[in-house]
């Protein structure tokens, strides 16, 4: 595929986890240099991520004065400097719920969680394995999608991510959004229509920038939309194979600030 954008970009996009952070959780100083000079030329740098807004937050500093992140695989644009949402796509209960009993007809085992913009609430048999916040709500999915819904978890204990997510696309029929980003068996559901990609895309215009002057950077299947719609695009070094069969071009890891590297060579700094 031929790769078709202006000499520079006019819009950065990236993924956090996987991508900009690096493993300890971490954004190293020459990213944030990186970042920053961009910012300075004023082109927006967008981070796009899976991530719900409570663990986005930890990284908003590296957003730039033009302050706007994508979270929850696009549910949510949130404006960093104004601290209040642009945009929000959410699941409302109806679907979500009528999804849950699909997977749940389908797949007995699996547990749900639900990230609104109130909060984070999740089943009790629903592994989480990062620390849970103090206020999360507990109880049976039916309580806990009584609001839309950012983002719809869903995890399995006995299949592996790729099976898993073939097995709940077959129950769901295309009814909602489902990818994965996590090397467990985590899938992550979205409104209709809801993919970085989509929210990226509405972003854009209100910018006045076109596809084909933004590059993106990811690593995991999630990204995979935002990637194929970018005028330019990079996979990461050990990016899960669909996405590096995606991009168009590579970077180095993470850890080897693989796309302050690329930002830097494309912008002579």
């Amino acid at each position: 595929m031929a790769e078709v954008r202006a000499a520079r970009p006019r819009l950065v996009a990236t993924d956090l986890d996987g991508t900009l952070v690096r493993s300890d959780g971490s954004v190293s100083a020459y990213t944030a240099e990186v970042l920053a000079q961009i910012e300075a030329r004023g082109v927006p740098v967008v981070f796009v991520t899976g991530r719900p807004l409570r663990w986005t937050e930890e990284v908003f500093e590296h957003v730039g004065e033009h302050g706007l992140a994508v979270v929850s695989n696009g549910a949510l644009v949130w404006d960093v400097a104004r601290h209040r949402s642009h945009l929000e796509r959410p699941i409302e209960p109806a679907l979500g719920l009528e999804a849950c009993r699909l997977l749940r007809a389908a797949l007995p085992d699996a547990a749900f969680a639900v990230e609104t913009l109130a909060g984070f609430g999740l089943e009790d048999h629903f592994v989480e394995l990062a620390p849970v916040p103090a206020d999360a709500r507990r109880g049976p999915v039916e309580e806990l999608l009584d609001r839309p819904a950012l983002k719809l978890l869903a995890r399995h204990e006995r299949l592996g991510p790729q099976e898993f997510w073939e097995l709940a696309e077959q129950a769901v029929g295309g009814r909602l959004v489902i990818t994965w980003s996590s090397t467990s068996s985590l899938l992550e559901i979205s409104a209709p229509g809801v993919t970085k990609a989509s929210t990226l895309e509405l972003l854009c215009t209100d910018l006045g920038v076109d596809a084909a002057d933004v590059v993106a950077f990811g690593d995991m299947p999630n990204d995979l939309p935002m990637l194929a719609w970018a005028g330019s695009s990079y996979a990461m070094a050990g990016a899960h194979p669909t996405v590096l069969e995606t991009a168009l071009h590579r970077a180095g890891s993470n850890d080897d600030d693989g796309v302050a590297r690329v930002l830097a060579g494309l912008f002579d700094l």
